[in-house]
């Protein structure tokens, strides 16, 4: 045997006995702590790698220099320039006709493989949401790369868990582990990435999961560092004290933050219905987006990219108030451009510019209408960005982090945490969405977070019910039917016509108590004739249908055109084995095993 064949056999043998081994492990949450920091390892140089290679890009197309920003410039080289996202388009457009040539499915995120998958994802799925993400960012289209960032952290970090064959839960913090990596490499923010996996990726903060994550967000973070990646540019000193009367008009620019962040879904989806209406190829939407935001990139390349060196400048420079609500209204039309028309990516830095313009805005506007206010405008950029950013990610505390390990200012993280919950606040009772949210319900999905639903889902009445159901013919009469089904040999039976489909439910000790003639057919005492269950039903549809009908039994057929009987499920079987599962998940999230 050579040596390639031996060495094949012992890497095989060693990774049957860590396979073998995890589940044994007393302690295996050091186990996934473990494997979270690798997970942060990993996500720290996958972040530095995505980020380079969209700066090369820069520089190649733009001609950005090494160290510079794409928005930072004050005007393009070239008014050639223009027709470089409009090249992206073109490119995205190709990639658009290939995946559907082969058929790819719609590609699924964090958020969406936690809540519904227990955090199984595909690594097909992620390298195409990064590659189309790097080349709409790297072309200049106003979409941030986070969303790139975390599909890769998470995409990795869910097949290493599944290569370990761990628990649901397991894998679902080791996704979470992968996001929070991400978003702590992206900004050089360890709590910062941690409150994004358990805000949006896990869903919940537990003593079970704040150990892992915490791990691969630090871990993250210092990765970046060595590979050195420039920290999230917000430099302040020497902000003046807040005083009591300030928080009102702050709060206030929390609403709307929070008002600014649907508007700017609604227009997004707004664009994306236009070009439906219009009957425009989703291949051709790309260009014909890239060509609109090349144009916004002629009047100011700040609107180009994700933002990072433009919001530098503004926090940087002292804009007039009518330069700053000018860049605002390119950039919010830029954005929602390129994500209406199919660019990849997300609105994550993008809502943070826009909320730091927002800021700016209201305080020139403060200060003018009642000076005595006194608001700086530095001071209300960053509770603008946290409060308008908390609208369409949908993560108050994450948010609220950022800003304390940007600006490390305790006293301006309270006002921007107060700010923070008045837009989410504001955003829950009146939208009821984040953006992600916000496109899985125009997709007709109905989650709302990343809280695990799958196991709901999986549990069907086809799994639920009893098959070896009892069935008689409808046509028979009521004395046959007493002498085949003897009082006490069943409790139930279900009718069916000659070609076995479903007419009802037969109570035996009704029908033996029954004073009609012996002549009646059963058909016409048969119960719940129009209320069946099908298999595909989930636990919480069948429940409803249950309450419906108010059946303590229902049968389960094939469909509801046919309906040949299936089996037969009760209600008191779905709701124990509904509080069986509710109880498991519980225990799953709480970390008691």
């Amino acid at each position: 045997m050579t040596a390639t064949n031996h060495s094949q056999v012992y890497a095989r043998r060693l990774r049957a006995v860590l396979i073998r081994s995890i589940p044994l492990l007393e302690a295996r949450g050091i186990v996934i702590v473990v494997l979270a920091g690798v997970v942060g390892v990993m996500s720290g140089a996958l972040v530095t790698g995505m980020s380079e290679l969209v700066q090369g890009m820069h520089w190649l197309l733009y001609g950005v220099q090494p160290g510079g920003r794409l928005s930072a410039m004050f005007s393009l080289a070239s008014p050639v320039q223009a027709m470089i996202p409009a090249i992206g388009g073109i490119l995205l457009g190709l990639s658009v006709i290939w995946l559907r040539k082969r058929k790819f499915r719609t590609p699924v995120d964090p958020i969406e493989a936690n809540a519904l998958y227990g955090g199984r994802m595909s690594l097909t799925d992620t390298f195409i949401i990064v590659g189309q993400t790097v080349l709409s960012s790297g072309f200049g289209a106003s979409v941030g790369l986070e969303a790139g960032y975390t599909q890769v952290g998470s995409g990795l970090a869910s097949r290493l868990a599944r290569a370990f064959r761990l628990r649901r839960n397991d894998v679902r913090i080791l996704v979470g582990c992968g996001a929070a990596g991400a978003i702590a490499a992206a900004f050089d923010a360890p709590l910062t990435g941690a409150f994004y996996g358990f805000e949006l990726i896990i869903g919940i903060y537990s003593v079970a999961n704040v150990a892992p994550v915490m791990t691969a967000a630090i871990c993250a973070s210092l990765t970046a560092e060595v590979f050195g990646v420039v920290p999230f540019p917000l430099e302040l000193s020497g902000l003046p004290a807040l005083t009591a009367s300030q928080y009102i008009p702050f709060l206030l620019l929390g609403l709307l933050g929070g008002a600014a962040s649907i508007a700017i879904m609604h227009l997004v989806s707004l664009i994306e219905h236009g070009f439906a209406r219009l009957s425009i190829d989703a291949s051709l939407r790309p260009f014909i987006g890239g060509i609109l935001v090349g144009l916004l990139g002629l009047v100011t390349p700040q609107v180009l990219s994700s933002g990072h060196g433009a919001l530098h400048r503004e926090f940087a420079m002292n804009y007039g108030l009518g330069v700053v609500a000018s860049v605002f209204v390119l950039k919010l039309a830029a954005s929602a451009i390129s994500l209406g028309s199919g660019f990849r990516g997300g609105l994550f830095f993008a809502s943070l510019f826009l909320g730091a313009l927002l800021g700016k805005v209201f305080a020139g506007e403060a200060n003018a209408i009642t000076p005595a206010t006194g608001i700086d405008p530095a001071v209300a950029a960053v509770v603008g960005m946290t409060s308008l950013a908390v609208g369409v990610v949908g993560a108050p505390l994450t948010m609220t982090f950022l800003a304390l390990e940007s600006t490390r200012d305790l006293t301006l993280t309270g006002v921007v945490l107060a700010a923070s919950l008045m837009a989410a606040m504001l955003v829950r009772e009146t939208f009821g969405y984040s953006f992600s949210t916000w496109r899985f319900h125009l997709r007709g999905e109905t989650i709302r977070s990343a809280h695990d639903v799958g196991w709901m889902r999986s549990l069907t009445a086809g799994s639920m019910m009893r098959k070896d159901v009892r069935t008689i013919d409808a046509a028979t009469t009521l004395g046959a039917f007493r002498k085949a089904v003897p009082l006490g040999s069943a409790q139930r039976v279900i009718a069916v016509d000659e070609g076995q489909h479903y007419v009802g439910v037969l109570i035996v000790a009704e029908l033996h108590s029954e004073v009609s003639d012996g002549e009646t057919p059963v058909r016409a005492l048969a119960r719940f004739k129009d209320a069946v269950l099908v298999p595909s039903m989930n636990v919480q549809t069948a429940a409803e249908t249950f309450q419906r009908a108010g059946a303590e039994e229902l049968a389960v057929v094939e469909d509801f055109a046919d309906r040949v009987v299936l089996g037969l499920l009760t209600e008191s079987h779905l709701m124990r084995r509904y509080a069986e599962e509710l109880d498991k998940a519980r225990r799953d999230l709480s970390g008691e095993g």
